[in-house]
């Protein structure tokens, strides 16, 4: 930024306040944020901002307006920082309007850092109207919003139990992504993690109306939410309207049903399931092996569980210490003591060789 360039604006101080947000320029990346960071730093007068606070905000200003000899590569950092002023001085909706400015101007910023900071201050206000404003921005202008800013948005809604809030926001949003049904995905994946496994479900429900049909990856959140949940019956419909729907399960789809099953018990339903899987093609992994070999060995069938061992040994599937140690402890209660010494010496000679926790965490989309 010149000298001129930099005059101008900090002429642009004298304005009034009630001036300071419509009159921000837009136009350019490099220089706004300068306008904003100066404006709000010096409002200590009126909110309860420290000295301290204040010398901050000056610090950051005078970082920014150092030369820079590639001026495009800090254009975010401009704008991170006076996003975080903005803030820290509690001003969100002067925050939200200055990223809706940007995208309004197809002013795109290499990261979704500022976006993370507003959703992230709104959500801990519980201002979801502001939060659900921003957000909407976010996925029109970022590439690949953060997982801490679809957290943010997800935790806003566990404080209220107001849905239709939250299903009207929802709409809003795919109508403004075009039924990318990634976004919901990800918005349902995140109530999940929150635990809000009633509003992930009828966040999913609402999806037909909307146009925004669900596809493999919904369904495999869904499943995945309501198997964790213990929600038997619920999973099991949910599978079959799966196939109903024309969607084919895939690995992750049977995976987490047998394995679900296998917590509550249902050995005998999670066997048919693993047969089908194989009638269709679907080569069972570690994941699979291991909720059966478990399921066997806990119901007292350990020859049954031993033979599937062999099998994803000359499949070349490599065991992991936690079917060994689930043999072993089977094998004990069972009175087979040399059974289980045996499958403990084989356990310490393929100790390097074992399948590590790492080898059951799931590729994410």
């Amino acid at each position: 930024m010149s000298l001129y360039q930099l005059t101008i604006y900090r002429n642009l101080l004298h304005y009034s306040y009630a001036n300071r947000i419509a009159s921000i320029p837009v136009g350019n990346s490099q220089i706004w944020p300068l306008y904003a960071i100066k404006c709000f730093s010096h409002q200590s007068s009126s909110t309860n901002i420290s000295p301290d606070e204040v010398k901050v905000g000056d610090e950051v200003l005078n970082q920014i307006i150092a030369p820079r000899e590639n001026a495009s590569n800090c254009s975010h950092e401009i704008v991170d920082a006076c996003i975080d002023k903005i803030c820290r001085l509690g001003h969100l909706a002067a925050a939200a309007q200055l990223l809706k400015s940007l995208c309004n101007e197809k002013i795109s910023l290499n990261s979704s850092k500022a976006y993370d900071m507003v959703l992230l201050a709104a959500s801990e206000r519980g201002d979801t109207p502001l939060l659900c404003q921003v957000f909407k921005v976010a996925v029109v202008s970022c590439k690949s919003l953060s997982s801490a800013s679809y957290m943010s948005f997800a935790r806003a809604f566990t404080k209220t139990n107001d849905s239709s809030k939250l299903l009207e926001c929802v709409k809003e949003i795919v109508e403004v992504t075009s039924q990318n049904c990634s976004v919901i995905n990800r918005i349902i994946f995140a109530f999940s993690k929150c635990r809000e496994i009633d509003k992930a479900f009828q966040i999913f429900n609402q999806m037909k109306c909307l146009s925004c049909t669900p596809d493999l990856y919904t369904y495999n959140i869904v499943l995945d939410m309501l198997g964790r949940a213990g929600r038997v019956n619920e999973i099991l419909h949910l599978f079959v309207s799966m196939k109903d729907e024309g969607i084919a399960p895939d690995i992750v789809s049977y995976n987490t049903l047998i394995n679900s099953l296998r917590k509550v018990g249902r050995l005998d339903i999670s066997l048919i399931y693993f047969r089908e899987m194989v009638a269709m093609g679907i080569k069972p992994d570690l994941l699979t092996y291991t909720a059966l070999i478990e399921s066997f060995g806990r119901f007292g069938n350990i020859e049954e569980a031993l033979t599937l061992l062999k099998e994803m040994k000359l499949k070349k599937i490599c065991p992991s210490s936690y079917i060994y140690k689930s043999l072993i402890a089977n094998s004990k209660k069972m009175g087979k003591v040399e059974l289980a010494t045996n499958l403990l010496n084989e356990m310490k000679l393929s100790e390097s060789k074992l399948a590590r926790p790492e080898d059951f965490k799931r590729r994410k989309r």
